[in-house]
């Protein structure tokens, strides 16, 4: 990487000279690049992509930034992987980031993450414009998608009624994102694990084997019911309009922009809507984040400016162009201190990760 070390920077990051200059070489260490690299969740590239984009016609002396989809999991385990032009910058996570990840992080020489929260989204249960699914519950979802409902063997439901005698005659088929993805621990967190504790049983499991219970709880069945879509949530999108009888799992930002073939299944009775998600009614509702290595901001050039762009509040405001594409806006004390953190570049507290 070219990693130009501009005197304005300099002063701007408020590094001291040592360690700015120890940033610089250890991001020089790997070869040679000249654009910001971002990986990660496939949730969060259309509004980093669209940032980038804006990035690029504001500040036309730095090259577009590249964003790639690779998912949360796998984003964060190559931006963790080390120092240099051949690991990206950043990566994009539809969840925060675990404190596993930052002590990988940590052994591989990055210490110091800038985490922004970008927005909301809402993890929907969609379906084909053409189809007439009724609400479900996340103890439904858990029912028809455990690999061993509650602990009491394989699951053996073949149709929603199987599951619910209210639900339709119709083959459980579910395309959702693999477990690389955040969208995927997302959708065990606010899904399969709230259905899975609506029995009591689960919950005193938990005290007692919390092993055991993520067992029970988060393992899919692997007979069908359940297909991985990849981490391209159009391609699942594509799926579930083509076939009324199956349903998709995705960001809400997804069905936004398909809303001509895709609509949401309501969540105990309630729809997936901007309001919805922004006042914490829809239950399915998820932080998404954006997470910056501190020690190779003052080395790429573009990165503080790129920043800057990110955590605007005609960017990620309820007004803002990311709201065109389907983001809902955090709440705006939230999106104060982003902008704070943004331009201070101020790393996170590691204290409070799990």
């Amino acid at each position: 990487m070219d990693f130009l070390l501009p005197s304005r920077a300099s002063a701007a990051f408020g590094f001291g000279l040592a360690a700015f200059l120890a940033a610089g070489l250890a991001a020089c260490s790997g070869g040679s690049r000249t654009q910001i690299r971002i990986v990660g969740s496939s949730t969060v590239y259309p509004f980093t992509t669209a940032v980038a984009e804006q990035f690029k016609r504001k500040w036309t002396e730095f090259p577009a930034p590249i964003v790639e989809s690779t998912g949360t999991g796998g984003g964060i385990k190559l931006m963790c992987a080390g120092l240099g032009a051949q690991f990206p910058d950043a990566a994009n996570a539809s969840r925060r980031i675990k404190k596993s990840e930052v002590d990988d992080c940590a052994k591989h020489g990055v210490k110091g993450l800038i985490e922004l929260q970008v927005g909301i989204d809402g993890l929907v249960i969609a379906q084909s414009r053409e189809a007439n699914f009724p609400s479900l519950t996340e103890r439904d979802v858990y029912l028809a998608l455990a690999a061993n409902p509650f602990g009491k063997g394989p699951n053996r439901a073949r149709t929603w009624k199987d599951v619910n005698p209210a639900l339709p005659d119709i083959r459980i088929e579910v395309i959702g994102p693999p477990p690389t993805s955040g969208t995927r621990d997302s959708f065990n967190e606010l899904y399969m694990l709230k259905g899975c504790n609506t029995e009591a049983a689960m919950k005193d499991l938990k005290a007692r084997d919390e092993s055991a219970h993520k067992q029970i709880c988060e393992k899919v069945r692997e007979d069908g019911a359940y297909v991985e879509g990849g981490e391209n949530d159009n391609l699942i999108v594509q799926k579930v309009s083509a076939n009324p009888q199956a349903l998709g799992v995705f960001g809400f930002s997804f069905m936004e922009e398909n809303s001509d073939r895709v609509k949401d299944v309501p969540l105990s009775g309630v729809t997936a809507t901007y309001e919805n998600i922004s006042s914490g009614r829809f239950p399915a509702s998820r932080p998404l984040y954006l997470y910056v290595k501190v020690q190779h901001v003052p080395a790429v050039r573009g990165m503080r400016e790129f920043l800057a762009e990110y955590a605007r509040e005609s960017t990620w405001g309820r007004e803002g162009y990311l709201a065109r594409k389907g983001l809902v806006a955090a709440p705006e004390a939230i999106r104060r201190a982003g902008e704070t953190t943004a331009r201070n570049l101020t790393a996170m507290d590691e204290g409070a990760l799990q």
